[in-house]
């Protein structure tokens, strides 16, 4: 199961090599965007900005140290469990990448809500400010729980490694969304997740909360009725701000806030429910009435 692992990575070298090119034209693209906001007064401060890196540089490390490998592990370790084995072809890829992108759809709104998982994912929509940087903003345990959502492509029969590759293309694809530099492209919003429909993601107004979950495409939200097109001034964050630029308090404050709601509760239905249900639920709410995401 676990052999050559290192040699069928292999199989996603060019995904990667291209991916990487990618990377060097966003970090230019990002400083880029960063000295002429300060230059123009649309910033008054980088210390966003110098958060969001710190926060990747950790990442990156945690990734290459540990959190990387079991998330390698752990979707090379459910192909025992496959039923099938698709080859790998241009067909193959192709179907990899738009499954890959539907799962990453379903996992992204399962990160919003259920509250053990927007402990982590609240990382990412907790800054006050939209650009390039932000993108770079990511939980440093997230690694510990998305592989998981990735399995089933593994069971009905694509390879590990394409599975990751095609994850990939995925997560790299959003790496320029994440501006106020670019307006409404009309024909692209219609079909793909654009700056216009990512800044819907990351707003905290009430219409724009839990809305345009996709990663490529924005059909799924139409489809799944989770679409929501920008309509009014977006305000960034989250409802209840953490108030702080620490990496740390970024990355662990809405953990204390879980285990500090769970440890109050009385009973174990209570308990479960500030874990699994929604973030803001209680359980005080009235049967057929849906927890407001204001609450978060």
């Amino acid at each position: 199961m676990f052999d050559n692992i290192e040699l069928r990575l292999s199989i996603v070298d060019p995904v990667f090599s291209v991916i990487e090119m990618i990377g060097l034209v966003f970090l230019l693209m990002l400083v880029s965007e960063a000295a002429w906001d300060v230059f123009s007064g649309y910033r008054k401060s980088l210390k966003e900005t110098g958060t969001n890196i710190f926060i990747s540089i950790v990442n990156s490390l945690l990734e290459r140290l540990a959190f990387g490998a079991i998330f390698v592990v752990g979707i090379f370790a459910s192909e025992r469990l496959a039923v099938a084995n698709l080859p790998l072809s241009w067909w193959s890829w192709l179907i990899a990448v738009l499954l890959a992108d539907l799962t990453y759809y379903w996992m992204h709104r399962c990160e919003h809500r259920v509250r053990l998982l927007w402990t982590y994912h609240s990382v990412h929509h907790s800054s006050p400010e939209f650009n390039f940087s932000t993108a770079l903003r990511l939980a440093w345990i997230e690694a510990l729980f998305t592989w998981i959502f990735f399995v089933p492509m593994v069971v009905i029969g694509f390879d590990p490694a394409q599975v990751i590759g095609a994850l990939a293309v995925v997560i790299a694809y959003q790496s320029w969304i994440h501006t106020e530099k670019i307006g409404k492209v009309r024909v692209l919003d219609a079909v793909l997740n654009t700056p216009s429909n990512h800044r819907v993601h990351h707003g905290r107004n009430r219409i724009y909360l839990d809305k345009n979950f996709g990663g490529i495409l924005i059909i799924w939200d139409k489809v799944f009725g989770t679409y929501a097109p920008e309509t009014e001034e977006v305000l960034f964050g989250i409802t209840k701000p953490v108030g702080s630029s620490n990496p740390f308090v970024i990355n662990f404050s809405e953990t204390v806030l879980l285990l500090r709601d769970v440890f109050r509760s009385g009973s174990l239905k209570s308990r479960l429910g500030k874990i699994f249900m929604p973030p803001g639920w209680t359980n005080d709410a009235k049967p057929g009435v849906k927890t407001s995401s204001e609450d978060r």
